[in-house]
């Protein structure tokens, strides 16, 4: 059993890595539940403090990945538009532009949602769209940052206790 929850927890580990550039999978959390089955075997002495606190940081990153691209739009003049368009211009991208779409489908997305809230404007779009742009990796950069603190804890507590996995 132990040993299905580990492969279970990596799993989990990859897929919140994953989901730090994905807007569908809420990467910090994923990786959370990644630290929570690796707990629960019997290798790892369960730590209801070290649950509980990074349960904690991953709700607030999971709360301010919604705020941060919505106030580097608002800082920067945008809409509401422009963070719908970052949105959809990185799923757009990378489905066709692969890596390199999730760097420029949100600037495009942003720019093209501005510009459909005001076609009259395009230095205010433009503007506007740096603004999510930055918000948005912003916010992808701390939930990968985070992510990748809980892979990094998740493998060291392999690490320390791997006499008794294997």
């Amino acid at each position: 059993m132990d040993l299905l929850l580990l492969l279970l927890g990596v799993f989990f580990i990859i897929l919140g890595i994953i989901g730090s550039f994905i807007p569908v999978l809420p990467g910090p959390i994923t990786s959370w539940v990644g630290l929570l089955l690796i707990h629960l075997t019997n290798a790892i002495p369960y730590n209801w403090t070290f649950i509980l606190t990074t349960l904690a940081v991953a709700i607030l990153v999971y709360i301010l990945d919604y705020i941060i691209p919505a106030l580097g739009t608002k800082r920067f003049g945008g809409s509401k538009y422009g963070i719908i368009g970052t949105t959809v211009g990185l799923v757009v991208g990378l489905i066709f532009l692969g890596p390199f779409g999730i760097i420029i489908g949100p600037f495009i997305g942003a720019f093209i949602g501005e510009l459909i809230h005001d076609n009259e404007n395009s230095n205010r779009a433009l503007k506007a769209a740096f603004g999510s742009f930055i918000g948005f990796l912003f916010s992808t950069g701390l939930k990968f940052i985070v992510s990748s603190i809980y892979a990094g804890l998740f493998f060291s507590k392999i690490w320390e206790m791997k006499s008794n996995f294997f």
